[in-house]
């Protein structure tokens, strides 16, 4: 398949490879078999490049001699590896999502392990696939997102698990999961690759990758590599009531029937959308919290990333 190599084998020492790591010591709690990594990569000759991310050094300083490296290890949450994805996107260096974060969403999209061994295994193994990634535009900022980037219910979730996530960890987005029991609503206004739409609900996704903890689907046709958002309109009177939904996708995922539940959320399609609110909604991308509102505007990034993964391309499609 285009953009991907062949399965992974053995691991090879023949050519030593470069590998830079970038990562963010404010990711998790801190604490992550990160350092392991490292020694079994140097351990198989591999010549290993360590950065630290920090306020004093700008994010694209940290990668600008990422041609003299064979691969990136993003280490972190999955705002630091959508932040290195969207800094070294085009590029064709293959990127790893080193799961250091709370939830590690991409790295459970991609389907990687934990272990720091079979980590290592992946990097010497060098398969990746190629997928699309997002641009998420707020009053001329930009920044990148490799799994999804919303208004409304969805960051309120993300701005509520804040400090929750010291003593929880991921059931920190659980619990403020259940506190939206009664979430605000308001007219979304949407423009969907120029044509205009309008709805009422609780928020809006653009999703890039689907699925959620425990690789469970948010919707079904979600694919990364379609070179469009699947934009899911959030119709529910809270987020319990889309339990349901995410019960139907997984059926679908097993191949066990026709949907039992419906009119909660809408899939919709679309390369670029704009989405405005009659009341500003909060705004998050790959968990990470926005101090603006709505307006936004995402657009897709066709095939702009490689992620080293052991799966293939329609594994990781909804």
């Amino acid at each position: 398949m285009t953009g991907q190599t062949s399965p992974p084998g053995p691991p090879s020492t023949s050519k030593a490879q470069r590998v830079l790591v970038v990562f963010n010591p404010k990711s998790g709690k801190g604490d992550s078999d990160l350092p392991e990594f490292v020694q079994l990569l140097q351990d198989a000759g591999a010549e290993v490049t360590q950065r630290e991310l920090g306020r004093e050094t700008p994010l694209a300083d940290q990668v600008k001699d990422l041609s003299d490296f064979d691969c990136l290890v993003a280490a972190g949450g999955d705002g630091t590896v959508s932040s290195l994805a969207y800094a070294t996107r085009d590029t064709g260096i293959p990127l790893l999502a080193f799961p250091a974060g709370t939830a590690n969403l991409i790295a459970q999209n991609l389907a990687l392990p934990t272990d720091a061994s079979e980590l290592a295994d992946l990097v010497l193994a060098g398969h990746s696939i190629t997928v699309d990634l997002g641009e998420i535009d707020v009053n001329g900022q930009r920044n990148g997102f490799a799994m999804l980037a919303g208004a409304g219910a969805d960051a309120a979730m993300i701005r509520d698990s804040e400090e929750l996530k010291e003593h929880f960890g991921v059931m920190a987005y659980v619990l403020s999961a259940m506190k939206q029991l009664n979430p605000k609503k308001t007219t979304f206004k949407l423009i969907l690759d120029g044509q205009e739409r309008e709805f009422v609900g609780i928020g809006v996704m653009a999703a890039n990758f689907g699925m959620a903890n425990y690789r469970m689907p948010i919707t079904t046709d979600i694919n990364p590599s379609d070179g469009q958002f699947t934009v899911v309109l959030l119709k529910a009177g809270n987020l319990l009531r889309l339990i349901p939904n995410l019960i139907d996708s997984l059926r679908a995922k097993l191949n066990l029937g026709d949907p039992l539940f419906s009119g909660n959320l809408e899939t919709l399609y679309a390369r670029e959308i704009t989405v405005d609110a009659v009341d500003p909604f909060p705004l998050q991308y790959d968990g990470e919290l926005m101090v603006e509102t709505t307006p936004f505007t995402a657009r897709i990034l066709p095939r702009a990333v490689r992620f080293i993964t052991a799966v293939r391309e329609e594994e990781v499609e909804t």
